[in-house]
């Protein structure tokens, strides 16, 4: 009996030594992103716009803050809505952190987004999203740097749908396709914001 019981301790010590040294090994291995990795990570290209208050914007003042910058119309049916709502979600997600975070909406319909309608549009989805516009010269330049295709289409815009992540540093670290699940995003989130001390 004694015997017995000798072995089952030494089983059970080594199933505690095997989920032991699984755990180490597994906060051993190195961070896997669920977004497109930039490699290495670049200086986003500046934006200086507009925002929905009419209040200038710059991507330069917003370094210390990870910015999701996603670019979109306000009269779109179904893309654009929806990736406001996953930043509404994400945002409710990250609880705290959030203050550490910028939603920014860049509009690619400048002929019918004014401050005005963009305004009026996040105010139905999350009044805490910034959304930008400006003239079409300044869009484009901006459009172009970032590698976003923006086709007028009758009443539609055909564009680019990606989500880019922008590190507190101002670098471009990620981009997202559409349908990129909310669970994926927050976790990588909260990890670039981890790497940067907040």
């Amino acid at each position: 009996m004694f015997r017995t019981r000798f072995v089952w301790l030494g089983i059970g010590f080594l199933a505690a030594m095997a989920v032991f040294l699984g755990s180490l090994l597994a906060a051993a291995k190195p961070y896997q992103y669920h977004g497109s990795v930039i490699e290495p990570a670049a200086p986003a290209p500046e934006i200086s716009l507009v925002d929905q208050h009419g209040s200038p914007f710059t991507l330069e003042n917003q370094h210390g803050r990870l910015v999701l910058l996603f670019f979109g119309y306000t009269s779109c049916p179904d893309v654009c809505p929806a990736t406001m709502v996953q930043f509404k979600q994400i945002r409710k997600a990250i609880g705290d952190q959030a203050s550490n975070v910028q939603f920014v909406l860049i509009t690619v319909d400048p002929e019918q987004d004014t401050p005005e309608q963009v305004r009026t549009y996040l105010k139905g989805i999350d009044p805490s999203l910034i959304g930008l516009t400006g003239s079409r010269p300044d869009l484009e330049a901006i459009w172009n740097e970032y590698g976003v295709f923006v086709e007028k289409n009758g009443a539609l815009v055909n564009h680019t749908a990606r989500i880019y992540l922008i590190d507190p540093e101002g670098k471009l670290r990620l981009t997202y396709s559409f349908g990129t699940p909310n669970e994926d995003l927050v976790s990588d989130v909260r990890q670039v914001l981890k790497q940067a001390g907040l």
